[in-house]
């Protein structure tokens, strides 16, 4: 028989989705494993594998769907030998399912108000073409409402084909750019254009609003909690890189015939992990009215998607090796900027560290990532005036700073943290035995 493919939850948090991108059409056979879709998840932008083999005979949720709850019909799956047209018919309708995630009342209140209803003596006529409204909203799919906004269509002027006078695509896409809109009650006034927000002046300069993807509302949402709920604690120390730098140079040396060629980064990710493993009371994290201490150093690394900031995870990066993290993070961080990331990918971590060094930034103070209780901003190496065996003289240093969560870290605790570090870095023989 015929078999529903469903929305899946592609992570713990998800609840709905973003159907960006369909791979297969009405009519292509899949097999388990095949890529059948791209879905945007409250953390990244997923692929969708088949987990069964068949044809597919219908797609229900058209891509650049968004708000798709988990669990919804997004496709019919026909199996061996089924025709394609039973099976598509076979697919629960689009309203049935929007009508399972409400409520009764609310369900009832929906089909009464797609039924046409005689309007008042004292009203205008309404436009017999246009769909009837659920008090102020339109009747259309996700994807109608999308495009008639790129085309600057008003849709109570369309006439919608689909139940009950649903809008759907093909409405909106048949309707002429700048359709007049339906005529309002006689007794409702034309609501006033919005007035350009004002501070100290009118911001009235051009600009193009582009909505939130998921990944960065998930980023606002999570960073916003981390000001406000947890107390940050910055602790800031000079660096000299110039050891660290050598070694680097004759490792990559050495390496060079097995294609691995050591970062900057890969080192400091040693060195964060192996501080961690010096300092074990800065290895845990605040969890309400008890403190989890970590005996494994998983080491988050911000790495700037085009989705958003995103932070996949070296597990384990203390008892690593530096060939194995830089293979490692090359992998991850490609996989993160292509939006391929996988879940365990990217979700837990104990500590996180974020390298801004690149960009010539030369110290800023990072925001906590919960339910870490620290993260390490390094910022840029540059040669710099500095006090050498008690001489001054010129060496490259790299300032880092700490942020600690206050609950969970004591000052004295992040400062023996911080020094472990710079020892590491400064005396980086420590990173390969």
């Amino acid at each position: 028989m015929p078999k529903p493919i469903k929305m899946p939850a592609l992570s713990p948090t998800m609840e709905e989705g973003t159907l960006a991108k369909w791979l297969v059409k009405p009519g292509d056979t899949v097999e388990a494993g095949d890529i059948m879709a791209e879905i945007e998840t409250d953390k990244a932008t997923m692929e969708f594998e088949a987990v069964d083999e068949g044809t597919i005979a219908a797609i229900q949720v058209e891509e650049g769907t968004e708000g798709v709850k988990v669990g919804t019909v997004i496709a019919m799956l026909a199996e061996e030998g089924e025709d394609l047209e039973e099976a598509a018919a076979a697919a629960p309708s689009k309203d049935a399912q929007s009508d399972a995630d409400r409520s009764p009342a609310e369900a009832g209140a929906s089909n009464d108000d797609a039924q046409p209803k005689e309007a008042p003596a004292s009203a205008g006529a309404r436009k017999e073409t246009a769909p009837k409204p659920s008090g102020d909203r339109i009747i259309a799919s996700p994807l109608a409402k999308r495009i008639a906004e790129q085309k600057g269509i008003d849709l109570s002027s369309i006439k919608g084909s689909g139940p009950n006078g649903r809008i759907v695509k093909a409405d909106v896409e048949s309707a002429e750019p700048g359709a007049a809109p339906a005529k309002a009650e006689a007794a409702a006034p034309a609501p006033s254009a919005p007035k350009p927000a004002t501070l100290g002046g009118d911001l009235d300069a051009p600009y193009e609003a582009t909505k939130l993807n998921n990944v960065r509302k998930v980023i606002a949402k999570r960073l916003t909690e981390a000001k406000q709920t947890i107390p940050h604690i910055y602790l800031t120390v000079d660096v000299r890189l110039d050891a660290l730098l050598d070694l680097r140079k004759q490792l990559n040396a050495s390496l060079e015939a097995d294609g691995v060629k050591l970062s900057v980064n890969d080192l400091l990710i040693k060195a964060l992990a192996r501080a961690l493993q010096r300092v074990p009371a800065c290895n845990v994290s605040f969890q309400g009215d008890e403190l989890f201490q970590y005996s494994r150093e998983d080491i988050s690394v911000a790495v700037a998607a085009p989705s958003g900031l995103i932070t996949p995870i070296i597990r384990d990066a203390g008892r690593k090796g530096l060939a194995q993290i830089s293979t490692e993070m090359k992998e991850l961080a490609g996989k993160a900027r292509d939006g391929k990331l996988q879940p365990h990918e990217f979700q837990g971590g104990t500590a996180s560290l974020s390298n801004l060094g690149m960009f010539g930034t030369k110290q800023f103070d990072a925001v906590i990532n919960p339910p870490q209780a620290m993260i390490l901003a390094v910022g840029a190496g540059e040669q710099r005036a500095h006090v050498i065996d008690g001489a001054l003289g010129v060496a490259t240093v790299m300032s880092a700073t700490g942020s600690f969560d206050h609950r969970a870290i004591d000052g004295a605790d992040g400062a023996q943290l911080m020094e472990a570090f710079q020892q590491l870095v400064e005396n980086p023989m420590g990173l390969v035995v």
